[in-house]
């Protein structure tokens, strides 16, 4: 395999500052606002964007080896993800810390402002560099019968305290 080169097509901007406390998906972030701001030369690929409720954001985690302490495994390969206890295969957890530390959420679109995407329910740290934006389409995108792994073992409760990341909670 050769390696690949990604260039971004522009940065997302959120009020999330500190890895530690940022919301761990979407769903933890509920109402948090943010700003997907476009390169200028890829301005007419957001013409029709409009039209959808919700967008797919898959960006670089830049910062990713800030929290590879924490979340350190018996190897590269395995992690301790923030939802449990217990490493990990990489690839079985939404873990930063990946082979290529690629990371996607599914965010509300606000509004298109020319370039600028404002959007909520956003769990990205600011500054990260967006690689590519796709529609989010249920026709596509929704799956009803479906299983979460070790995931579904973990409880409503712990997900929340764990994905929502308030410092005043642990």
């Amino acid at each position: 395999m050769t390696s690949l080169v990604l260039d971004p097509i522009g940065v997302i901007h959120s009020e999330h500052t500190d890895p530690g406390q940022t919301p761990i998906q979407p769903s933890f972030a509920q109402g948090s606002p943010g700003r997907v701001e476009v390169l200028p030369r890829f301005e007419e690929a957001l013409d029709d964007i409009d039209g959808f409720s919700h967008l797919h954001l898959i960006y670089w985690l830049h910062r990713a080896a800030e929290v590879a302490v924490s979340m350190a495994g018996p190897s590269p390969l395995r992690v301790v993800p923030f939802l449990d206890d217990v490493p990990r295969g990489v690839f079985a957890t939404r873990a930063p810390i990946r082979p290529n530390p690629l990371g996607m959420s599914v965010v509300r679109l606000v509004e298109r402002r020319g370039s600028d995407l404002l959007v909520v329910d956003l769990d990205v740290l600011d500054g990260t560099p967006l690689l590519d934006i796709k529609p989010y389409v249920a026709r596509f995108d929704i799956r009803l019968e479906t299983r979460s792994g070790w995931m579904d073992d973990v409880s409503d409760e712990t997900a929340r305290r764990r994905g929502e990341r308030r410092p005043d909670e642990g």
